[in-house]
Order: C-alpha cells, then sequence, then structure tokens
C-alpha cells in the first residue's frame, strides 16, 4: 500500500535532529520518501515540516519561507556551537550592559544583514561538512551571505549573577543562523553572547499550533493533503481541462501576473485542475509559466 502524499506539522522535541523525524516518520507512514524543510539544529524545537512521497517535492520551495523563532540570547558567555550544545569557552561580565545599548546592537542586526554561518554548522566546504572539520580542528573560514532579519524583539531582559538572558522574538529569511545573531551581538557588545534556547514557532503558513510530537504523530498520523497544502502556502491558479493537460506534459502556459508575488521574484505558483487536484507548481516570469514540478502522472 502506498503510504498518502501529504505534509505533517512536526513538533521537534529538544534533543532530537531533524534526520531524527524523518527516520521516525519513515517507520510510521511505511515508506523511504520522506524529507523535511528547513533544518532545525538538536537543541531547538519546534515547527519541522515534513513532506511524505509526492510532497517531498514541495520541500525545496518550502524551505524558501520566511521562519519565526522566539529565543534566549545569553550574553556575557561565548560557546564554539554558538548555543549551549558545548562548553563555555569565554565569560565577559554583561551585568552592566544599559537597554539603550542592547537595543542599538539590535537595531544594526535587523533589517537586510550580511551573516557568518557558524562554523559549527552543515555548510559544505570542499565537499566535507564544516562542524566535521571544525571538530578536527581545521575550522574553516565561511563567507557572509546575505539575509533578512524583519522582526528582531525583546520581550525580558532577566539578569542572572553576571550575564543577561534576552527573550527574544525573531523573524527571518530563509538560511538565517539565529544562533549567529546571538554571536554577533555579544561580539558587537563585547560581551560574547550564544542561544540557550530556540524554538521555531512558525514557518511560511504552518504554526506551531498545528505542530504535533512524533508520540502524537503516531497515535494518529493525518498529513495535510497535498492540494490543501500547496493551497495554503502558494498563490493559487486555477486551470482548464485543457491548460492541466497542457502542463502535466511539462508544457507552458501565458503567465497570468496577478499570480506572481513580484516582477523581480515571482515565487512558485500551485497550478490546479478543474476536479481540485494539484497539478504542478509553476513559476510565472517573462510572460510565461513554466512547470517547477508536476505532481500528476
Amino acid at each position: 500500500m502506498t503510504a498518502p502524499s501529504g505534509l505533517l506539522i512536526v513538533d521537534k522535541p529538544g534533543g532530537w535532529t531533524s534526520h531524527d523525524v524523518v527516520a521516525k516518520i519513515r517507520k510510521l507512514v511505511g515508506t523511504r520518501r520522506v524529507g523535511h524543510a528547513g533544518t532545525l539544529d538538536p537543541m531547538a524545537t519546534g515547527v519541522l515540516v515534513v513532506g511524505v512521497e509526492k510532497a517531498t517535492r514541495l520541500l525545496g520551495y518550502l524551505a524558501l519561507a520566511d521562519k519565526q523563532y522566539t529565543a534566549t540570547i545569553r550574553l556575557g558567555e561565548t560557546t564554539a556551537s554558538d548555543d549551549a550544545d558545548s562548553p563555555v569557552v569565554d565569560h565577559v561580565p554583561a551585568r552592566n550592559l544599559s537597554e539603550p545599548e542592547l537595543l542599538r546592537a539590535i537595531g544594526a542586526l535587523t533589517g537586510e544583514i550580511r551573516q557568518v554561518p557558524p562554523t559549527v554548522s552543515a555548510i559544505k566546504v570542499d565537499g566535507r561538512r564544516s562542524y566535521r572539520l571544525a571538530r578536527e580542528g581545521a575550522a574553516p573560514l565561511l563567507a557572509a551571505r546575505t539575509v533578512r532579519v524583519s522582526e528582531f524583539t525583546v520581550g525580558a531582559i532577566r539578569p542572572c549573577r553576571d550575564v543577561l538572558d534576552l527573550d527574544v522574538t525573531i523573524t527571518c529569511s530563509s538560511g538565517t543562523y539565529i544562533r549567529a545573531l546571538a554571536r554577533d551581538l555579544g561580539a558587537d557588545l563585547g560581551v560574547g553572547g550564544h542561544l540557550t534556547a530556540l524554538r521555531r514557532v512558525r514557518t511560511g503558513p504552518y504554526l506551531a499550533a498545528q505542530a504535533r510530537s512524533p508520540d502524537q504523530l503516531a497515535a494518529r498520523l493525518e498529513p495535510i493533503p497535498l492540494a490543501d497544502a500547496a493551497a495554503a502556502a502558494f498563490p493559487r491558479r486555477d486551470l482548464t481541462a485543457e491548460q492541466a493537460r497542457v502542463v502535466a506534459h511539462g508544457g507552458r502556459l501565458e503567465a497570468k501576473r496577478e499570480c506572481a508575488r513580484s516582477d523581480t521574484d515571482p515565487g512558485p505558483v500551485a497550478a490546479f485542475g478543474p476536479d481540485g487536484s494539484l497539478i504542478a507548481l509553476l513559476r510565472e516570469q517573462d510572460g510565461q509559466a513554466r512547470p517547477l514540478a508536476v505532481f500528476v502522472p
């Protein structure tokens, strides 16, 4: 029996890798055709979007969606991994930092910024993961990337001995490392910093309130159907029967400009047949709509 295609919104437990979640779901659904969109570090919890069967083809596009996190940043302590999964390697008292200083430094990390990913990350350097090189004492110099932080707000400032814990909410583009924001905030303030807690509360349209733990999914497994998942995540285009036939065979259509997100980056459009089934994801640009992924035989 073929597993149903669809998305599962998983509430990843702390201590699990994203691959641990995928392995668990594979056992539950009885297929190896399972993947995830947007890796979460082992320490982190929260929304991990998992695709089953045909829905795995949506994941690369869902991974590009913006994300929202709640986190705790500890100022005054530095770790090798920029989070609490490695020991403190430097300590500078942070108790005298003022709120205006904090807000100035946070403002500098808001908007479009250039960010160097953490050395302890899964980025590949000459075919090898950066974290493996770092563990071998050959930490690479990673190139800065442009990311966008649209929200970086402080909910609470909590002194704890001679460090400061900041409870923050961050909304950002795909590819942003929250650990790196903690690191860079501490570096700017001259005291060092790292994450002590991280929870993803949203990926694109999918919220933590929808997410289910692995145990809950084991008790009741109900994937979001493929068509519903695409309709929630992408602009919609309804096709005639003839248009659906053309797209299903890889053909192109005339673009409908109102479906595009912008002239520079219109983003995928979900194309549906007359019966409501998902036919394809389309890229509408330069007057044409071409299939990015087709979901019908």
